[in-house]
């Protein structure tokens, strides 16, 4: 029997010897976060208006957490097909907003089928902050924003989202339209209208600390069958932040996102060694190997920042662009590489 002494004396040279391991995760964590270097990059060409709101907080020194809210909100307030209240409804010609917000401590707070809040993003902040929760769904999410002071807007559609009701009524039928997300206005930088311009906002920022955080935002896929949730509210597939890592976020077809854990996965892949772009890429390789054949069908796109302030993005098909705004560069749209030609 191993006296008290030579347990003690064994269990130190275990631990050395675990030290000494190059399996332990600790000898292979990546550099610490760059300091001093703003970035915000978001997704689609509707992003270069919501990274100016966001651009107002970081040129100030401010949080990546403020920033990734103030510039989604730009989005939100903006009267377009799949953002915010002026989205397209469901099949029963609602409007259904989802959101989630992620800090660089892994604190996260999220929404999904909320009802006549004009701003889910700031309703999923009060969820991380003001709850033991991370998501609340429906009526208890409505009743909780309300509580918190959002007030309830009008249960109307906007006039393109009622058009476009109308319009898909008289079929009833829904095949998505890869990249409808594009305003089709390359030159407008301020918040875009018409019904065809966006589909979801995704928003990732680093700040002068060096920190990370990331937003998402959506009114869903349009005319949806009620209670339909997408990648958007879900963390890990819309949106992971990992402050010693990287952050990343989704756009597209929602349920190809959620079948591979869409956003987590890039930043593991991240966590493997791999760049921004190269993990975005490895991502929506393994989203087209379970699609097969109905993958020239649908569009995935993923945008991600390293922890380095390294940025990068990879699409699906062809079309997808991502909205950038640095020091250095300041605004510009970047039309991202994709898998199939």
């Amino acid at each position: 029997m191993s006296t008290r002494r030579s347990f003690i004396t064994s269990s130190a040279a275990g631990l050395a010897a675990l030290a000494a391991s190059p399996s332990v995760e600790a000898l292979s964590l990546p550099p610490a976060p760059a300091k001093g270097k703003p970035l915000v990059i978001s997704t689609w060409d509707t992003g270069l208006a919501a990274n100016l709101g966001a651009w107002k907080v970081l040129s100030k020194g401010g949080r990546a957490l403020d920033a990734v809210e103030a510039g989604v909100m730009v989005t939100e307030a903006s009267q377009n097909c799949c953002v915010g209240l002026g989205g397209n409804p469901d099949r029963e010609g609602i409007v259904t907003l989802d959101a989630c917000i992620m800090d660089e401590q892994f604190n996260c707070g999220s929404v999904a089928a909320l009802e006549r809040i004009k701003h889910p993003i700031s309703v999923a902040r009060r969820v991380m902050e003001r709850t033991p929760h991370v998501m609340l769904v429906g009526e208890g999410a409505q009743q909780f924003a309300v509580a918190q002071g959002f007030p309830l807007e009008p249960q109307k559609l906007s006039p393109d989202a009622e058009q476009a009701y109308k319009e898909w009524l008289k079929t009833s039928q829904y095949k998505p339209v890869v990249n409808i997300e594009n305003s089709g206005s390359k030159k407008q930088v301020g918040p875009v209208g018409g019904a065809n311009n966006h589909d979801t906002i995704a928003m990732l920022a680093q700040d002068a600390q060096g920190n990370l955080s990331g937003s998402c935002t959506t009114s869903g896929m349009g005319f949806k069958m009620r209670g339909r949730l997408g990648d958007s509210p879900l963390i890990g597939s819309g949106l992971f932040v990992d402050n010693a890592v990287g952050a990343a976020a989704a756009t597209g077809q929602g349920e190809d996102v959620i079948r591979i854990a869409g956003a987590h996965t890039v930043v593991e892949l991240m966590r493997q060694g791999m760049a921004p772009k190269a993990a975005c890429k490895a991502a929506i390789e393994r989203v087209a190997r379970i699609k097969g054949d109905k993958a020239k069908d649908i569009q995935v796109c993923f945008i991600a920042i390293s922890a380095q302030g390294q940025h990068g993005a990879f699409a699906l098909q062809k079309g997808f662009s991502y909205a950038v705004c640095d020091a250095q560069n300041q605004q510009q749209l970047i039309q991202a590489e994709y898998l199939l030609k």
